[in-house]
């Protein structure tokens, strides 16, 4: 499959995921588009590392959490490797290692390999830990035979591996392996990669064993520069990195940290709620001319979070540009950048459950008190 010419990285990232759709190669769960996509045959392609002596050596191996790398997490297990998986969305903590019972079965085995057994049988591992990755596998949605990479655009796997630099758990010497289908092997021009972006070393699919030969450098550690406010604020482990690197003398300058210390209001401004910075979306209100890029979510559980509900829409591909929350009218409206991108997600959300709740999905314009 060959990427245009003059593309982006997310015009690469839609071409995939929509070829990936179209011609069902794409696996649950569906639809692909803005996750690592799991296909058809991605056991097959796991099978694969079997044959490569980076994996039979290791003895720590470090596996994305992503589902068409379950087969890769499972081998890990059975061949009794120290298995360490990261905490989706760098929530908790960077590392979980996974730890099955003793005398686990192989079905016992097949659910610790699962995102079920990431939460059932995993031990946080924390950063004064002393690790050494032997080996690490990522997913990827599109990858050059060259090594040139490029994920679902979150940025997760590239930041994952600058903080084990940070903490010595890697180093330029660590192989990296990412599993993919035959399709996601594409051309991707240098001109899209950045100093942040990871490499590859191999490429394993159904059908092939790539052996890139990739000397471009891997990350050395966190660009500050590169983190904005908000990601600091989601990530109390970038926190932590931070405040050693920043005791350290290292200039830990985030993108956006003068934006954000300006914007910051004093004791005497208005409380946070009645805060609305330019670039906040305004706040439709029922019956109003909301324009049709924006979509109504209702019936919200009277408890529900606005996270809970920001991680159901990463789930469904459907995560808008911006999010006005109104919990307490049970309610939520999502920004999107044009109607039809609206109308796919009101598509895609329907009978969307939280909580004990079915949601009501609709284009905000069509609501009327």
């Amino acid at each position: 499959m060959e990427s245009r010419a003059g593309v982006s990285k997310q015009d690469i990232r839609e071409q995939i995921w929509d070829y990936m759709e179209s011609q069902n190669i794409a696996d649950f769960p569906r639809p692909v588009h803005h996750r690592i996509p799991n296909f058809k045959g991605s056991h097959l392609a796991c099978q694969n590392i079997k044959d490569l002596d980076v994996f039979a050596r290791a003895q720590e191996v470090k596996v994305d959490p992503d589902k068409p790398l379950e087969g890769v997490r499972l081998l890990a297990l059975q061949s009794k490797k120290t298995l360490l998986v990261p905490t989706p969305r760098l929530r908790t903590g960077l590392f979980n290692r996974i730890t099955p019972p003793p005398g686990a079965t192989k079905e016992t085995l097949r659910t610790c390999a699962t995102s079920q057994g990431v939460r059932n049988y995993s031990v946080p591992v924390g950063l004064d830990s002393r690790v050494l990755v032997d080996l690490v596998v990522v997913g990827s949605v599109a990858v050059s035979e060259k090594g040139w990479r490029i994920g679902k655009g979150e940025g997760y796997a590239d930041l994952e591996y600058a903080m084990m630099a940070s903490m010595g758990a890697v180093s330029q010497g660590t192989p990296v392996v990412t599993i993919v289908h035959d399709c996601q092997v594409v051309d991707i021009p240098e001109a899209l990669l950045e100093d942040h972006d990871l490499t590859v070393d191999y490429i394993l699919t159904p059908t092939r064993t790539i052996t890139t030969g990739c000397v471009r450098p891997k990350p050395t550690g966190i660009v500050w520069s590169k983190i904005s406010c908000e990601m600091m604020g989601k990530i109390p482990i970038l926190r932590s990195l931070r405040s050693r690197e920043k005791q350290a003398g290292k200039d830990v300058t985030l993108r956006d940290e003068h934006q954000h210390v300006v914007e910051t209001r004093s004791p005497h401004t208005a409380p946070p709620s009645a805060v609305r910075r330019p670039c906040d979306p305004p706040q439709p209100e029922v019956g109003e001319d909301v324009p049709s890029n924006s979509v109504y979510v209702g019936n919200l559980p009277g408890d529900a979070r606005v996270s809970e509900l920001k991680r159901a829409l990463r789930e469904h591909g459907t995560a808008p540009l911006r999010l006005t929350w109104q919990g307490p009218r049970r309610r939520a409206f999502l920004h999107y950048q044009d109607p039809a991108e609206a109308q796919r997600a009101v598509s895609r959300l329907q009978g969307l459950h939280l909580g004990a709740n079915t949601l009501r999905v609709t284009l905000a314009r069509q609501q009327r008190t």
